[in-house]
């Protein structure tokens, strides 16, 4: 049998949610499982989409900083964009892009703060570009469970 993470992670969930959850006493417990069942399906949803949407947003990131990088004067944040436009993923581990990620985010933050210090009209696009990618960002972390 090869167990399939998603299809397993979806019948705990269900289980939990319509066969534990009504059976319990008290009412705390009951709303005790039921989240945990929710929960359990948050984690079904993000285990699918884990690599795909690191991979996407790490590929908008360096696309980002290729584009900002020959407007920056600072030559050692330039040579840094630079760098982090032309890398790639090492892995497709989740943990990798992980990785990869939470480095291209600090910076992106270094970004972000040295062209808001900036007055020229370009500095504004940048900014402009930055915000929507952060938008665009917090859209592909959303789960089908909103509010969450």
């Amino acid at each position: 049998m090869k167990p399939e993470v998603g299809k397993l992670l979806e019948i705990i969930s269900g289980k939990l949610l319509f066969e534990v959850a009504p059976s319990l006493q008290p009412a705390y417990r009951q709303q005790s499982v039921g989240l945990t069942a929710m929960l359990l399906g948050m984690v079904r949803e993000e285990w699918d989409r884990a690599a795909a949407r690191r991979v996407e947003e790490n590929a908008a990131l360096r696309a980002l900083f290729g584009r900002a990088a020959p407007r920056i004067a600072d030559p050692e944040l330039r040579s840094r964009l630079e760098a982090a436009a032309a890398s790639s993923e090492p892995s497709l581990l989740v943990s990798a892009l992980e990785k990869s990620n939470d480095a291209l985010r600090a910076l992106l933050i270094e970004l972000h703060a040295h062209v808001e210090a900036e007055s020229a009209p370009w500095a504004r696009g940048v900014e402009d570009e930055i915000w929507k990618e952060l938008v665009t960002s917090t859209e592909r972390r959303r789960f089908s469970l909103a509010p969450f």
